[in-house]
């Protein structure tokens, strides 16, 4: 006989992130340190007009909403690179091994910084073992 063990799902309602979060804006990093500890990030936009409820922005836009996402949390993750760059940089004076993983790096900040996820590189195994490790976003 087979055992069968169910699935459990948490979602977590995390308040909306808004332009200029990646510098503090609304709940800026605070927002972005809570969805750093999730596996899975669901984008939820608004669609509807009502007058009753205000928007943001001033008006309804989903198309501009998701963008806002999707750019703040890069413009997270490049913060993120950037800082292991740094830190790798300084640490290559001692081991020239970490040579292949800054150029690594690098490259992931130039695909960030042209406003790709950094999901959308492909990644060899050693590239794949450098970005377990940085907890990025738009992974």
């Amino acid at each position: 006989m087979q055992k069968c063990i169910p699935a459990v799902i948490e979602f977590v309602d995390i308040a909306g992130l808004v332009k200029g979060a990646s510098k503090g804006e609304g709940l800026g990093n605070k927002f972005l340190g809570n969805i750093r500890e999730v596996d899975a990030i669901v984008h939820v936009v608004r669609c509807f007009e009502n007058d009753d409820i205000i928007h943001v922005e001033g008006s309804v836009d989903p198309a501009r909403d998701i963008e806002t996402i999707d750019l703040e949390l890069i413009f997270s993750d490049m913060e993120m690179v950037e800082r292991r760059i740094a830190k790798t940089t300084k640490d290559l004076k001692g081991d020239k091994s970490l040579q292949s993983e800054l150029d690594f790096l690098k490259r992931l900040y130039a695909v960030l910084e042209g406003g790709n996820s950094a999901r959308s590189m492909q990644l060899d195994e050693d590239d794949q073992a450098v970005m377990s490790t940085l907890n990025l976003l738009t992974a």
